[in-house]
């Protein structure tokens, strides 16, 4: 599980307790009153604290509601179902769950939106929510790696370019599927998209050098054979020869 703690200001020491009521206010707030109608006076109120209180943890709005929305995210764990597949269905399902959740939904889409025009709000988003998650892919290559089931990466930059690609695909179509096409991503249609995605992984340990899978067809089993069938079609004999 990876909850970030947000930064420390200076202050009293900080109440865990607190902290947690805030940021579960802060989610709250989020779906009856949306972004532009959120405070932190009415988020103070709702978790019983001093507006003070925030103000010593948070510098405004869009720190708080990033932090409430990463604890959400911070709930995802790779479990070890014992293969590659099943690893991803399992975290998908995860992902599929939080997302399913009116907070998450609110909260994501409320600071996604309004990090189109807040280039320090994106990086926030970035390093609070996206990067922390890409952890949970490293973390599974690396296991069906150790497992044969993927082949390992020796240049460091591939592979990071590879763990980009992964993690942008999975939250991608789950994020698509769920908050924009507004369909459920339930277990059916979370084994179809791992098929799909083990399709791209499992690419790679083929070369466009490496004969076709399966049986030659009838008639085209070697060369020569192959190079009749694409020929001028034989004469037949002359009468009398």
């Amino acid at each position: 599980m990876q909850i970030r703690t947000p930064a420390c200001r200076p202050g009293r020491p900080r109440s865990a307790a607190a902290d947690t009521a805030i940021l579960a206010a802060t989610r709250e707030a989020l779906v009856e009153l949306g972004w532009s109608k959120l405070t932190l006076g009415d988020v103070a109120t709702r978790a019983g604290v001093a507006k003070t209180t925030l103000y010593r943890r948070w510098a405004g709005k869009n720190e708080l509601v990033v932090d409430a929305v990463a604890e959400l995210f911070g709930e995802l764990e790779l479990p070890d179902r014992g293969s590659l597949a099943a690893d991803i269905e399992g975290v998908v399902l995860q992902f599929a769950a939080i997302l399913a959740r009116p907070e998450a939904k609110s909260g994501l889409m409320a600071a996604v939106a309004e990090s189109t025009r807040d280039d320090a709000l994106r990086e926030r988003i970035r390093a609070s929510i996206v990067d922390p998650q890409k952890d949970l892919v490293l973390e599974g290559r690396a296991r069906a790696q150790a497992r044969g089931e993927l082949p390992p990466q020796t240049d460091p930059a591939e592979a990071a370019r590879t763990v980009d690609l992964i993690f942008d695909v999975v939250a991608g179509a789950v994020v698509h599927r769920t908050l924009v096409s507004a369909e459920p991503a339930d277990e059916e249609w979370v084994r179809s998209f791992t098929r799909v995605l083990l399709l791209g992984l499992t690419a790679s340990t083929t070369t466009p050098d490496d004969p076709p899978s399966g049986p030659p067809r009838p008639g085209l089993s070697t060369p020569a054979a192959q190079a009749g069938s694409t020929g001028p079609a034989s004469r037949p004999p002359c009468p009398g020869t």
